[in-house]
């Protein structure tokens, strides 16, 4: 199981500093100290587990969840979280100091990044089948078209509604299909008096997921951010925001903070992501999903998120045969419905998965169908570079909502600065 990848700790080092953003992170994170637990590997002893969800407590049923998995393997699981960030940069540490954990539920997008330090064991080298995972899902884990882990499940973006003004301004939702008949719809929604649109611009990793929709949805690709498909879906947000069809607030919003004017009952329209499914449900308003259309029809590819397990490289190889197991148990279809379940939002990544869900949860079909469209930020091979490649899109995105620079100058600035960053 030995990877030809380099795997030394001056590489590791030297992509310390290339961690991506968390779309979003929780604030806090364990007291819990990580470093591979002691046993055997094949059976008894202690695994390591880390993941990126300090909200889900020692007594939640997340944590029973992974013991369960590991009692199942034959061995008893230390889980220790931390915060989306904290845990990329812990991670890189470990690897270099030889404490790396047995198991690391990773943002899809920092997948790569540990990936190519060569921490990580790849799917083939762990021995896992991943042939019953959604291929635009599992691409988020390629790197040089090897895979490195297995997605738990996975949540995007879609377009709530409220449908009490759309009633009232004579909007059937149904008839929003590509960008000119959303914009029909959003003038209707401001000419009854009422607000249009929400959504996040904010200048971080949020604001480059939130318009990714549009920018893919244009035709637009990341290795040409200045293409005059990329023009024409900046353009679009920054019509919206010129005609009075989205607020001002969204130059700063948070997906927090957009979902939050949401829910004053004042908007149309909000674009945001499965994790609200519950909230949508407890709002004093009726509401409704129609998938991000693209521009000329068809839905959107919208930005995948959502966690991988992965197992980092180990000086004891003896120990991946129960890893494996442990992962197996994560990820059977009963497996992944059940995460689905323990986090209300995420959508399992198998068709097998997907349709037991859809049994106990009917509601949930726009979100698999959401999900289907859906595409890694570092699919088609960018790994490590869609951070370089990112940060100076949102900043284009941020520039042309400010009214700074037209949408065309911005794009072609961030194009520049992208080509310099990537060589």
């Amino acid at each position: 199981m030995t990877s030809t990848r380099s795997r030394g700790p001056a590489r590791t080092l030297a992509l310390l500093g290339a961690v991506l953003l968390a779309v979003t992170a929780p604030a806090a994170c364990s007291s819990d100290t990580g470093g591979s637990g002691g046993g055997s590997g094949k059976s008894g002893g202690t695994y390591t587990w880390w993941d990126p969800y300090p909200q889900h407590k020692k007594s939640s049923d997340w944590e029973q969840r992974v013991g369960a998995c590991g009692k199942e393997a034959g061995v008893t699981i230390k889980r220790t979280a931390y915060d989306t960030t904290q845990l990329t940069n812990q991670a890189l540490l470990a690897a270099q100091e030889g404490t790396a954990p047995d198991l690391i539920l990773l943002d899809n997008p920092a997948v790569s990044t540990l990936a190519d330090t060569g921490m990580l064991t790849t799917t083939k080298e762990l021995g896992l089948d991943t042939s019953a995972v959604d291929k635009n899902l599992l691409a988020a884990g390629v790197l040089d078209d090897k895979a490195y882990g297995v997605p738990i499940g996975a949540n995007t973006l879609a377009i709530y509604y409220n449908k009490k003004i759309l009633d009232g301004a004579g909007v059937d939702p149904a008839s929003v299909k590509d960008w000119t008949s959303l914009t029909a719809a959003l003038k209707k929604v401001k000419t009854a008096g009422d607000k249009g649109i929400t959504f996040a611009g904010i200048g971080t990793e949020e604001g480059s997921f939130q318009f990714l929709p549009w920018f893919w949805g244009g035709g637009a690709e990341l290795t040409d951010l200045d293409s005059p498909q990329a023009v024409a879906a900046l353009e679009l947000w920054t019509g919206w925001l010129k005609a009075g069809y989205a607020p001002d607030s969204v130059k700063t919003n948070s997906q927090n903070t957009t979902w939050e004017e949401f829910l004053t009952g004042d908007f149309g329209f909000a674009v945001n992501g499965t994790w609200q499914v519950n909230s949508a449900k407890e709002a004093d308003f009726k509401t409704g999903i129609i998938q991000i259309p693209g521009k000329d029809g068809a839905a959107a590819p919208a930005p995948t998120g959502g966690e991988f397990i992965t197992a980092p490289v180990q000086k004891d190889d003896g120990r991946y045969e129960t890893t494996k197991k442990i992962v197996d148990c994560m990820t059977t279809p009963k497996g992944m419905v059940e995460t689905a379940n323990t986090f209300a939002y995420y959508i399992p990544p198998t068709k097998d998965g997907q349709q037991q869900l859809l049994k106990e949860h009917a509601e949930l079909k726009p979100w698999v169908d959401a999900v289907h469209a859906a595409k890694g930020r570092t699919s088609d091979n960018l790994g490590t570079k869609y951070p370089k490649i990112s940060e100076p899109l949102w900043t284009a995105v941020q520039k042309a909502l400010a009214g700074s620079m037209s949408a065309k100058e911005a794009l072609a600035k961030a194009q520049s600065t992208a080509e310099a960053e990537t060589r």
